[in-house]
């Protein structure tokens, strides 16, 4: 399935395509899912939608010093790289290693039971019964089916994207409308069941999460240079906007805070005074939106285990690139396995997200302090992007990094711990993977080499 002799990722998505991706992923179905619990977690309508300008602004903190790294470094894999000259090619292996034993397919099965749990309603009310192990059967389904689309072109992978993502804001642009149009109730007094601020914080961040895709394809960008950082910025400010508005609106419609934590479906309940039969245009809007994170986390994800694979032997396979498709076709499939493997043996959504946020974290803190490492031990390097505001920027980002780290180590241990173990079991698998690089290279290590 591997290309010809010297195929590799091309630089065709431009600045639009850029931003449709990270769009595409952060945009899901998290802010209609968490904003009623956000609203439980904070005093009144001014902190909540202080902390998801907040959430937006350490988000564009931790962009900032992605933008340097991508620039400096437009290669395929994005944090693999970063990693492996920084730290070693040790650090960029393990990355590579989670990547694709637990986080991206992990993040892939969170987005596909997010649409589940929208589509399998839809499709049992056409049907007139239940649909037995229906959660699976509509999450194993997208991300088998997107899995295809991108095997078959990265044209049809970034056009699939580019659709969803209009659609998805579209319709999220509607739903704020419609809810500012709605009459606003009396408001309500009090929240029933409190949540934490630091739990509320954890929430919103986790609807920003997707804006360091763009590390992942920055080979395939065209001039880098410029258009990275522009794409991180202006994904970032316009997701950052768009949950602003939303969440103004959901306040209007629902008579304030307190109303808005006590949504159940926030949505639709707040357009059905001025959109009948909300429920199933809400439904559908948030399996369009779902669909384009699950797209975006398949194409931008498989770049990842196919850098690792082109600098270490025991994943070569992986490393092989279909030049008539333009895209990583291996790396694609067995993406798709995995994930579809998580999502029948997880079965949910909480579980899922559980399983992958420690290390999630704990590795954009690796990626966001080898901007100072790299500065010292690379000099020479051009730079045509450098963090604004660094060092402070990055700092935030990485304290904040850090503490959710801990926070999901110490709310489900267990879970975490099989990750974390998952983890440690790459690093005998990369002494054996150095054994057999070294033997095919003739006694001299290529991993790491072609980076430093």
């Amino acid at each position: 399935m591997s290309g010809a002799a010297g195929a590799g990722p091309r630089r065709i998505l431009t600045l639009g395509d850029s931003v449709g991706l990270i769009v595409g992923i952060i945009v899901g179905a998290g802010i209609f899912q968490v904003a009623p619990d956000v609203a439980r977690g904070v005093p009144g309508a001014a902190a909540l939608l202080g902390l998801w300008l907040a959430g937006g602004i350490v988000s564009l903190f931790g962009a900032l010093g992605y933008a340097e790294l991508a620039a400096a470094y437009p290669e395929a894999g994005g944090d693999y790289a970063y990693l492996t000259r920084a730290y070693g090619p040790r650090a960029g292996f393990l990355f590579g290693w989670l990547q694709l034993s637990v986080v991206r397919p992990g993040d892939i099965a969170v987005m596909a039971f997010a649409f589940a749990t929208y589509a399998a309603p839809v499709a049992e009310g056409w049907l007139g019964r239940p649909i037995p192990q229906a959660g699976r059967l509509f999450a194993a389904l997208a991300v088998a089916l997107l899995t295809l689309v991108n095997i078959a072109g990265v044209r049809s992978g970034v056009r699939t994207q580019n659709a969803l993502t209009l659609l998805k804001g579209a319709g999220l642009l509607a739903v704020t409308g419609l809810a500012l149009a709605a009459p606003s109730p009396a408001a309500v007094a009090g929240v029933a069941d409190p949540l934490p601020a630091s739990v509320a914080l954890i929430l919103v961040l986790f609807t920003y999460g997707g804006w360091n895709e763009m590390a992942y394809v920055a080979a395939e960008v065209r001039d880098p240079g410029r258009n990275v950082l522009r794409a991180l910025v202006l994904g970032t400010a316009a997701v950052t906007v768009l949950y602003l508005a939303a969440n103004a609106a959901f306040l209007h419609a629902r008579g304030g805070r307190a109303g808005l934590a006590s949504a159940t479906a926030v949505a639709a309940e707040a357009v059905a005074p001025v959109l009948p039969g909300a429920a199933a245009w809400v439904a559908a809007l948030v399996c369009v939106s779902t669909l384009g994170a699950v797209n975006g986390l398949i194409l931008a994800g498989a770049r990842i285990s196919y850098a690792v694979g082109a600098d270490h032997a025991m994943f070569r396979p992986l490393g092989a690139w279909n030049g008539r498709t333009g895209t990583p076709v291996r790396a694609l499939a067995v993406q798709g396995v995995l994930a579809v493997a998580l999502v029948l043996v997880l079965g949910s959504f909480t579980g899922t997200l559980l399983y992958t946020a420690a290390p999630v974290y704990l590795f954009y803190l690796a990626t966001s302090v080898a901007v100072g490492v790299l500065r010292r031990r690379d000099p020479g390097r051009p730079r045509p992007v450098r963090a604004w505001g660094y060092p402070f920027t990055t700092a935030v980002f990485c304290a904040v990094c850090a503490w959710l780290a801990w926070q999901a180590v110490a709310y489900r241990p267990a879970v975490a711990a099989v990750a974390l173990g998952v983890l440690a079991a790459g690093i005998p698998l990369y002494a054996i993977s150095r054994r057999r690089t070294v033997s095919d290279a003739g006694g001299s290590s290529p991993a790491g080499a072609a980076r430093r």
